[in-house]
């Protein structure tokens, strides 16, 4: 993309590894929190990065950005995770320049989601580029580029049923309990995590289960509470885990600590126990399923679940394909621009030259010259100008590279460098 103007660095790449290849416990290894994210970025533009999108969720974890080669990239992930080059090459992707943004448009519109039709990665995506932004290290590209890709979800969201009725881990986490736990409405629910799956879970066990025997934990019980005076639920301390466990007919986790939250040494019961391990990395560890009468189900599990809902969202994969082809052409036709906008914009520099040389020479010959109307008039033909030419270098039909070329040598142009 050198030809862009729109970084140090030539190309724009997209490196990373999903559910497709990766399973719950590698996609751990590789997972992110909010504090390895910001050091991350920081190393980024300390290795002069100038534009950067870090995204981590249960389902993925994916650097977008302009770098010398992508193993640039790669290594910055590992340094600040747990995985190893070795096993990011087993199971990861790279994309590079075009490709990479259809990738991240495809992601964001919820066409690559481990539950198709899954918006929640969008929110992702927005927090992705607001903490770059912040830390000075989101590009005018990486601006234009997440502004396209939210305009292409809502207009899926909009214009399509992909999204009908819910689709996410905490939607299917319910479905899966519904299916397989009879008299539901009779079970105690534990709901151990309140952050955003807690949340939505907890709102969809409300509305599809009818159970009123759900109790919070959260190790911050404020958040908990606030989630329970809303639906009139019980809360109860961090400490009273190990108790509310016996008590629990379901367990669900939450919890998106970096290590297992839920050990062996917790669980005492002598009836059937559902645990739902809704986080990555896992946060129920691997020696519960030494329990009798425990059953673990992970989000993997959960996500494979092809029911008539998800069928039918099927049928709008072209539409929604459209939509996305329409608002990337666009974002490909902006990026287009870029290429001569270095030339317009000395190409104005130039006819501002000729311009205030001309004035100099008028109001020095005419007594009565109003150079007022004088600046007002010519302004506006230079704005007329540059905007002709503008739109014949975005014609399709016009070969840009040339007329750019015969433009720099009518105008005898120089060329800003790239910073």
């Amino acid at each position: 993309m050198k030809d862009y103007h729109i970084s140090r660095h030539n190309s724009f790449y997209t490196i990373g590894l999903n559910y497709k290849k990766a399973d719950a416990g590698l996609r751990g290894r590789f997972s992110l929190d909010e504090a390895k994210m910001q050091n991350l970025l920081t190393q980024a533009k300390a290795q002069d990065i100038d534009g950067l999108l870090v995204t981590s969720t249960c389902n993925r974890t994916e650097l977008h950005g302009f770098a010398q080669h992508p193993f640039q990239l790669i290594k910055l992930l590992c340094d600040n995770t747990l995985g190893t080059v070795e096993e990011f090459q087993e199971v990861a992707y790279v994309y590079k320049n075009n490709d990479a943004i259809s990738h991240l448009f495809k992601v964001g519109t919820g066409l690559d989601s481990q539950i198709l039709g899954d918006f929640e990665i969008i929110s992702q995506i927005r927090q992705s580029f607001t903490r770059s932004k912040k830390l000075n290290i989101a590009n005018p590209f990486i601006e234009r580029l997440c502004n396209s890709v939210i305009q292409a979800s809502k207009r899926i969201k909009n214009e399509t049923e992909i999204s009908s009725g819910a689709t996410s881990v905490a939607f299917a986490s319910v479905q899966y309990i519904i299916k397989n736990v009879p008299k539901i409405s009779e079970k105690n629910i534990l709901l151990f995590g309140t952050g955003k799956i807690g949340r939505n879970t907890c709102e969809n066990l409300i509305k599809h289960t009818k159970n009123s025997h759900i109790t919070l934990i959260n190790r911050t019980k404020d958040k908990a509470e606030k989630i329970a005076g809303k639906f009139n639920l019980i809360v109860k301390d961090y400490g009273d885990l190990q108790t509310e466990i016996r008590n629990a007919d379901i367990l669900i986790v939450a919890t998106g600590a970096q290590s297992p939250t839920i050990s062996k040494e917790l669980i005492y019961t002598k009836k059937p126990l559902l645990i739902l391990d809704l986080s990555i990395p896992k946060n129920v560890s691997d020696d519960v399923i030494e329990l009798e009468n425990v059953t673990t189900i992970h989000l993997d599990h959960l996500s494979q679940m092809t029911d008539a809902t998800l069928e039918r969202r099927k049928q709008f994969i072209p539409q929604a394909e459209k939509i996305i082809s329409e608002i990337e052409y666009e974002f490909i036709q902006w990026l287009e621009t870029r290429k001569f906008a270095p030339v317009i914009k000395a190409l104005k520099k130039k006819l501002k030259t000729m311009k205030d040389e001309e004035m100099d020479f008028q109001s020095k010959k005419l007594s009565d010259f109003n150079t007022e109307q004088a600046n007002i008039i010519s302004d506006r033909i230079i704005q007329k100008i540059t905007k002709q030419f503008a739109n014949h270098l975005k014609d399709d039909s016009v070969d840009a590279d040339t007329s750019l070329q015969l433009i720099q040598k009518v105008f005898q142009l120089e060329i800003e460098p790239k910073q």
